[in-house]
C-alpha cells in the first residue's frame, strides 16, 4: 500500500514540477516573441518611409502604450539651399504590440533652422 502511495506522490510531484517549467518556457518565448524597443524603432523608420517615400532623420519621441508604441519622428519633406531652409515635419506614429505599424499622421511641419515657440508647461 504504502509503496503505491509514494508511487502516486512521485507522479504528482513530477506533474507540478513539469506544469512550472512548462510555465516558464512560455513566459521566455513570448518574451523572445515580443520586439526589443530598437528592434521597434528600426521598423517604424522603415515603414513610414516605404508608406511616404520619405526617410526618417531622426525619432524625437518614444514610449510604449497599453495598444503598443507610439513615436514621433521627424522627416525631411522638402529639401532646399541653404539647408537651414529645407523643411522638415514631424509625423505622430503607433505601432501594435509586434512593431507593425497601424498608423500615422503629421502633427507638424516647419523649417530646419527655426525653433520651437516656447510652450508653457514645459511642453
Amino acid at each position: 500500500m504504502s509503496n503505491t502511495k509514494n508511487t502516486q506522490e512521485s507522479q504528482d510531484s513530477q506533474e507540478s514540477q513539469n506544469s512550472r517549467n512548462s510555465s516558464k518556457t512560455n513566459d521566455k518565448q513570448t518574451a523572445k516573441s515580443r520586439p526589443s524597443p530598437m528592434e521597434v524603432l528600426r521598423q517604424a523608420r522603415g515603414q513610414l518611409a516605404e508608406l511616404t517615400g520619405m526617410e526618417a532623420e531622426s525619432v524625437s519621441s518614444f514610449e510604449q502604450t497599453e495598444e503598443g508604441w507610439a513615436l514621433e519622428v521627424e522627416v525631411l519633406e522638402l529639401e532646399r539651399v541653404p539647408d537651414t531652409m529645407s523643411l522638415m515635419a514631424s509625423y505622430q506614429v503607433e505601432l501594435d504590440a509586434e512593431g507593425q505599424l497601424t498608423g500615422y499622421r503629421r502633427v507638424r511641419r516647419y523649417e530646419r533652422g527655426r525653433s520651437d515657440a516656447r510652450r508653457s508647461g514645459g511642453r
